[in-house]
């Protein structure tokens, strides 16, 4: 079985409204990462000291050697970017979301206090601030649990939400397993959403984050050179959003701060003229993630469906979906198949894996589908023999309740296209009314029949997308 397990639709085309308290057009999550004594470093036990988002341009690790250099940059962060940062935010009254690396807060102990004293949620940051990519699987959850240990350990309270950064593909499932109330560590989204917990019956809240409106940037080539430009990013990304809002499509910004690289006087004050921007407008809230968190699952719980396309086993799946293609089930079991995976468990998404499969299908094949649909108001339909799903299309249009004049034209039409064609006439009816069902038929009576096939085959495929929404979301 081949299966896709990236999600590449997401909400779709109509992200729904996030209906964010008081009637917030935006809600504006500021998040501090605080790494400042748990980067790589010989002392903390690691090989190499650290390499990562620093003032030293094409920075190397050092195996075996401590970085003086490097050491005193992630100590700014600590000694002076955290309290400018903190007076900043303490000031405006905005609270903030920590990523706490568990190490580096358990080395801060002030630092911690003046995040508890100010209202600060303290997130999980991981143990340590280093690669999870190569650990495997059991190293990558231990780690996890003592970070959550050390961390409750520290500020007194188990981390209700977390964010690795420098994440495995492991990463998401693990802390999903572990327990938290939201998982920040995805990049794929304007809106919070859930994501179903593998083998469970659970959906974990994830909160995406940034790496654009981010301070980051400051610290890699092509970023932010001054504060004036990040103060334009961050100002530009807003205005885009707050408009989506006030259209009635509320959306989230993220902005991702270090202390070390944000706290510095050069580029702070770019931050300080966002925030006065930002609080200028009407229509602002400015929550921490976990505020954010407890408004999505009061508003919009986890939707569970039976329905799942791509989870389904080959019988279920057959069960499903093989009479979406009239008394064709070849049609399901050759699409399950395929490599589907979330973007195929809404109605279009399916509709096209079996549209694959019908038009990869011989012209003897399809012929067969096309003859597997009955008349239009025929001798099956006054006999009540049609399928449940033909049943409901015809009377959706009318053509249950014809006079008998209207039913005497639908007969000679009926007898005149299958004369011609050899299969009976198939027009999707819930894109049509009865007129127009007439008007068509009478066009296409007279048509060639290859380009008659070619418009049946059309037609069929829409039939299938109008039985595919009345069971699966539809974008």
């Amino acid at each position: 079985m081949t299966r896709y397990p990236r999600d590449l639709i997401g909400y779709g085309p109509t992200p729904p409204d996030a209906d964010w308290p008081g009637g917030a057009k935006i809600a504006v999550s500021f998040v501090l990462n605080y790494e400042e004594g748990g980067e790589n470093n010989i002392l903390h036990g690691d090989p190499a000291s650290e390499a990562f988002l620093s003032e030293i341009i094409g920075a190397a690790p050092w195996p075996g050697q401590r970085h003086w250099n490097m050491e005193s940059v992630y100590e700014y962060g600590a000694r002076a970017g955290f309290w400018r940062l903190h007076r900043l935010f303490t000031r405006a009254g905005i609270p903030l979301t920590v990523y706490g690396v568990a190490t580096a807060l358990a080395r801060s102990p002030e630092q911690v206090w003046a995040m508890q004293e100010a209202g600060w949620e303290i997130a999980s940051h991981g143990l340590k601030w280093i690669e999870h990519r190569d650990m495997d699987e059991a190293e990558e959850r231990a780690q996890m649990q003592e970070a959550v240990r050390l961390h409750a350990e520290v500020t007194g309270l188990r981390p209700t939400g977390w964010y690795t950064g420098r994440c495995s593909m492991n990463t998401v499932r693990l802390a999903s397993e572990t327990g938290f109330d939201w998982i920040s560590d995805t990049i794929d989204d304007d809106l919070p959403y859930w994501r179903a917990v593998e083998g469970t019956d659970r959906h974990q809240l994830v909160i995406p984050y940034t790496m654009d409106a981010n301070d980051m940037r400051f610290a890699v080539p092509a970023g932010f050179s001054t504060g004036e430009e990040f103060f334009t990013y961050l100002k530009e990304s807003f205005d885009a959003l707050y408009r989506e809002g006030q259209e009635g499509a509320a959306k989230m910004m993220s902005v991702g701060m270090h202390c070390r690289l944000l706290g510095r006087p050069g580029r702070i004050e770019g931050l300080r003229r966002f925030l006065d921007y930002a609080a200028s407008h009407d229509g602002v809230w400015f929550p921490r993630r976990l505020d954010i968190a407890r408004h999505w699952a009061r508003t919009h719980p986890p939707r569970r469906t039976t329905l799942v396309p791509s989870r389904m086993e080959r019988a279920e799946f057959v069960e499903a979906f093989g009479g979406i293609y009239e008394h064709s089930a070849w049609i399901a079991e050759r699409a399950f198949g395929l490599e589907l995976g979330p973007a195929h468990d809404r109605a279009r998404g399916l509709a096209n894996a079996l549209a694959r499969v019908f038009r990869s299908a011989s012209d003897a094949e399809r012929l067969g589908v096309l003859r597997a649909h009955p008349d239009l108001a025929g001798k099956l339909a006054a006999a009540r023999r049609l399928t449940e799903e033909s049943t409901a299309e015809q009377a959706s249009a009318g053509l249950d309740a014809l006079t008998d004049a209207e039913r005497r034209t639908f007969e000679a039409l009926n007898r005149d296209y299958t004369g011609k064609h050899g299969f009976p006439f198939i027009i999707a009816v819930k894109d049509h009314t009865k007129a127009s069902i007439l008007s068509a038929f009478r066009a296409r009576v007279s048509q060639d029949t290859a380009a008659e096939f070619r418009e049946a085959c059309h037609q069929v495929e829409r039939i299938a997308y109008h039985r595919l929404a009345a069971l699966l979301p539809d974008g």
